[in-house]
C-alpha cells in the first residue's frame, strides 16, 4: 500500500514559487518508494498509469488533445515540451512544471533521492481569476471540487508510485563519495 500523504512546498521549489503568489490555491503530496528513481521515469509512470489514461481519454474527446505513452515520455525526458493540453513551464533536473493551455492550472512533479528511496512529490496550482466583484477568485466550480481533486491528486500519486514498483523502474544507485 502507497501512503501519500499532503507536504509543505519544498523551499526553493517551482511550486513553492507558485504559493508564494496572490491568491494562488496550491497543493502538495507525497510519498516515498524504493529505489532511486528519476523525474523522467516518475512522470512517464505518473502519465501512463490506467486511471490518468482514462483522463487522458476524456481529454481527446472533450478538448480535442489526443495524446500517446510516447508523447508522454517524450515531455518526461525533455526531448518534448507539450504534451496533451499541457506545455512545460519550467524544467529542473529534480522537478517539472506543466501548465495546462489556458494557464490557469498547473501540475508540479519532483523527485528527491533519500538514501536507497525517492520521495515522489505531485502538486497542482490554480491561477485565479478576476471576478464580478473585481477581486481575484479560483471560482465556485474550483471551489466545490477541492475534496474531489485532492482525493484524485492523492489517487494519481499512488498509481504512478504503484506503477513503478510493478515496471521495476530504477535508475542506478547514486555514486558514493570518494569512489
Amino acid at each position: 500500500m502507497v501512503n501519500v500523504t499532503p507536504q509543505e512546498m519544498p523551499v526553493g521549489s517551482l511550486i513553492a514559487e507558485q504559493a508564494a503568489q496572490p491568491g494562488y490555491f496550491t497543493d502538495c503530496y507525497a510519498c516515498v518508494v524504493p529505489g532511486q528513481v528519476s523525474l523522467a521515469d516518475y512522470v512517464t509512470a505518473f502519465y501512463t498509469t490506467p486511471l490518468f489514461r482514462a483522463e487522458r481519454l476524456v481529454l481527446r474527446l472533450a478538448a480535442r488533445a489526443p495524446s500517446t505513452d510516447v508523447q508522454a515520455r517524450a515531455v518526461a525526458e525533455g526531448e518534448a515540451e507539450r504534451f496533451a493540453v499541457w506545455q512545460v513551464a519550467a524544467r529542473r533536473a529534480d522537478e517539472m512544471l506543466l501548465a495546462e493551455r489556458s494557464g490557469r492550472t498547473k501540475s508540479w512533479f519532483s523527485v528527491a533521492v533519500q538514501g536507497a528511496d525517492t520521495k515522489l512529490f505531485f502538486g497542482s496550482v490554480v491561477v485565479p481569476v478576476k471576478g464580478k466583484s473585481g477581486k481575484m477568485v479560483l471560482g465556485p466550480v474550483f471551489d466545490s471540487l477541492k475534496t474531489a481533486h485532492a482525493l484524485y491528486s492523492r489517487a494519481l500519486l499512488a498509481s504512478a508510485a504503484r506503477g513503478l514498483a510493478a515496471t521495476g523502474v530504477r535508475t542506478a544507485p547514486a555514486p558514493r563519495p570518494g569512489r
